[in-house]
């Protein structure tokens, strides 16, 4: 068992985590002078660090996801999900969202794309929570940060939110308030193509590509953000807003993440800031959620495909579960 646990520390800190390389970077910093003790030296330090270690993380895991998804193109998927009926409909909708390496607005394209199919209203929304908010990339950065307890809980919640979110939706009715645009589309159903090992690992490699470049100045600035935080800015500052003597901070941390946007991937260096600086974990995953789940960005661009009560009912029940989960993973953060 000891042996077990020594390789699996070893693949979580080493692997992972990538501290070998913070070393590495820390001491070339030390090498020309800057002093990885102060602010200047430690901001500079996170900044390459995390950049590195993201952008590395965040290829390799997109190329697996994207190859795996080769599989079930959306003309495939619409298909399997149409067999199913109910909970276990959204349960695979949610899942799907697992291996869709969007954020909040590319998964509006593919939403809708389902609505058009004719899928209930309910599946098509917990893909849509699911989506931004956990996938396996998001599991694995998660994991080199916070442990393997803690990016297992975030993604299991995340999975459960979007499950409820999309049957309350389902049995509040609210199919009606998918914009006529998109129920009326007329149905084609058209058989994918079965694509040779070649042209699988062609496109694995050109969604690496696009996402990375899409991502590419988010996760610059999660990291800036990151490192000011963790270096810059005064721990009792961010205690007194964000930490657990202040009742509020789950509902300020979600608040403030709604107006932002970015990928998951560029919440991940802030939300390890935060941590350092005594934050509860509960408050950082609302802020993480709030980020990629509700961005301004992406309900403008989906206030296009559904109509403003439906709009409000999503929010609200989203904000509402992000809530309760950050108020849970605080009360239980002694656990993790």
């Amino acid at each position: 068992m000891k042996i077990v646990e020594s390789i699996w520390l070893f693949f979580q800190n080493q692997i992972l985590a990538m501290k070998w390389l913070n070393e590495v970077i820390g001491s070339l910093l030390t090498v020309v002078g800057l002093d990885i003790q102060g602010k200047l030296g430690g901001s500079l330090q996170f900044f390459i660090f995390d950049t590195i270690k993201i952008f590395v993380l965040l290829s390799i895991l997109i190329f697996i996801i994207s190859y795996i998804q080769s599989y079930f193109p959306p003309e495939r998927t619409k298909k399997i999900l149409e067999r199913f009926h109910g909970v276990t409909a959204n349960i695979l909708a949610a899942l799907l969202g697992t291996v869709t390496p969007f954020c909040s607005c590319s998964s509006i394209p593919l939403f809708i794309g389902f609505s058009s199919a004719g899928l209930p209203v309910g599946v098509t929304f917990s893909f849509l929570i699911s989506s931004p908010l956990v996938d396996l990339g998001s599991l694995v950065l998660l994991m080199s940060i916070f442990g393997a307890k803690v990016a297992v809980a975030y993604v299991i919640v995340g999975l459960v939110l979007a499950v409820i979110g999309g049957t309350l939706i389902e049995k509040l009715g609210m199919q009606k308030y998918v914009e006529d645009f998109i129920t009326g589309v007329s149905r084609v159903d058209i058989d994918s193509p079965d694509l040779t090992k070649s042209e699988r690992i062609t496109y694995a490699k050109e969604q690496v590509q696009a996402t990375v470049k899409k991502v590419f100045w988010y996760v610059l600035v999660g990291v800036g953000i990151g490192a000011m935080i963790h270096n810059v800015i005064p721990e009792a500052i961010i205690q007194s807003i964000l930490g657990t003597n202040n009742p509020f901070s789950v509902i300020i941390a979600t608040v403030v993440g709604i107006p932002m946007y970015a990928d998951i991937f560029g919440t991940i260096p802030i939300a390890e800031a935060l941590f350092s600086k005594g934050v509860g974990l509960g408050t950082i995953l609302s802020f993480m959620m709030g980020v990629t789940a509700l961005s301004l960005p992406s309900l403008i661009m989906l206030r296009k495909a559904v109509k403003p009560k439906l709009l409000v009912v999503f929010v609200a029940i989203v904000a509402v579960g992000i809530i309760i989960i950050g108020y849970g993973f605080n009360a239980l953060q002694v656990f993790f």
